[in-house]
């Protein structure tokens, strides 16, 4: 039986860039398609050399050619694109827009989730990067954006140890279990401390939203920096159009630190959608949360108990949410992503518009 061309070009549309998330063809990365005696024959360009993302394109090709009738045999190749390829793919993926145009590439419906915190210490980031996987579990295309410059610790949490690639002058995050993350602590050498001063920090942040290539996400998760510097007043100008989680432990001191960056958020036109409480139990007590809440007259969206078992993911590179789902703190983090979800829903989400592309 003779093989369709076409037929063989069709299903390779089921392969998926693992880090672009965009069908092969639509990118324009398959070259010299061959087809003798039943054996298709082809070559995938890669973006950069050396991609660790080649097992994942032959797994794809390998299924979707298994049903085309006639195939009985794949040859794969890789090459890398040229530099005027790069900078073709470059321009399709920002639809056509100059690089560095300052414009913060999210798409215009995106739901900017910014976790935030008077003082660190509170579980932020564990809160952050579980929270964001309860919400890529409830269906959701999601990207974590670590803008904790001092304190990065969601590529651990996550266990994402691939680093972002370049292409041109756009950056393309990583992907790991459908998470898009961009950090700080890709770019240093292990513990590296991050000795830069306001400027240079504002100028980081501002690379992570209109140079990183977030594509169709509908909600980023932000790990805020904790208290009210430099870093988050830029995010807040950055993004006035984020919505803010504020987390605070049971103790008193906790929630006065957590009012002031509550105080901080809207004073940058921020919404303030509801305040968390983390570490809830018997050795931090309890109500503080809800004490905050009333305070600051949002939701109590949810309390997560002081779990060894988020500690111990954490440590492992594996959130407890997706780990260990039936832990108590996995749970809780999961009714809270649903308090989120019903909230945009009961309030029409958010109101304030930015100049966004798509």
């Amino acid at each position: 039986m003779d093989v369709s061309r076409d037929a063989v070009l069709k299903a390779l549309e089921q392969v998926i860039d693992p880090e672009l998330r965009r069908p092969v063809t639509e990118l324009d990365m398959v070259r010299d398609v061959e087809i003798h005696d039943g054996v298709v024959a082809f070559t995938i360009v890669l973006t950069v050399a050396g991609c660790p993302l080649r097992d994942s394109f032959e797994q794809q090709v390998e299924q979707a050619l298994a049903g085309v009738p006639g195939v009985t045999g794949v040859e794969l190749s890789f090459d890398v694109m040229t530099p005027e390829e790069r900078q073709a793919l470059t321009q399709k993926l920002r639809g056509g827009a100059p690089e560095r145009d300052g414009v913060i590439r999210l798409p215009a419906d995106c739901r900017v989730i910014a976790v935030a915190s008077g003082k660190g210490g509170v579980g932020k980031s564990s809160l952050s990067a579980n929270l964001a996987v309860a919400l890529s579990q409830l269906g959701h295309s999601v990207g974590v954006l670590d803008a904790d410059i001092y304190g990065h610790s969601i590529p651990h949490i996550l266990g994402i140890r691939q680093r972002p690639v370049a292409v041109d002058e756009l950056i393309v995050p990583p992907v790991k279990d459908d998470l898009k993350l961009m950090s700080i602590g890709f770019f240093l050498d292990g513990n590296e401390p991050v000795m830069w001063r306001g400027p240079m920090l504002h100028r980081a942040l501002e690379q992570f939203l209109t140079d990183v290539h977030w594509g169709e996400i509908d909600v980023l998760v932000v790990d805020m920096p904790p208290g009210t510097g430099d870093v988050s007043i830029s995010l807040g100008q950055l993004l006035p159009r984020a919505e803010v989680v504020v987390v605070t432990t049971p103790q008193k001191l906790a929630q006065d630190v957590a009012a002031r960056a509550a105080a901080m958020a809207q004073k940058t036109n921020m919404r303030l959608l509801g305040v968390v409480e983390n570490m809830s139990g018997d050795v931090f007590g309890s109500g503080g949360g809800e004490e905050l809440a009333h305070e600051l007259r949002v939701p109590l969206l949810g309390t997560v108990p002081l779990d060894p078992a988020l500690r111990e993911q954490g440590d492992a590179g594996a959130p407890v949410v997706s780990a260990q789902p039936e832990a108590a703190a996995a749970q809780a983090i999961v009714a809270i992503a649903q308090e989120i979800e019903a909230l945009r829903r009961e309030r029409g989400g958010i109101v304030k518009s930015l100049p966004l592309v798509s």
